[in-house]
């Protein structure tokens, strides 16, 4: 039997990594058990008048980039 995509085994992020999420990069602080705290700064467009700094990231709505 195959797993759908539910059941698949999820493999996080380390720390260091850059992930994409909802358009945006965000580079790995600390993991979590089902997310992960990214550091949202690294993209160009971000203001600090008007973002926050970090960001919490569920393992599923992530894609490792490096």
């Amino acid at each position: 039997m195959s797993k759908n995509k539910d059941e698949e085994e999820i493999v996080p992020a380390e720390v260091g990594d850059i992930v994409e999420f909802d358009g945006m990069l965000g580079k790995v602080e600390k993991i979590n058990e089902n997310s992960v705290i990214v550091d949202i700064t690294i993209n160009e467009d971000w203001n600090e008048n008007e973002d926050f700094e970090k960001t919490v990231v569920n393992h599923k709505r992530y894609k490792i980039k490096k």
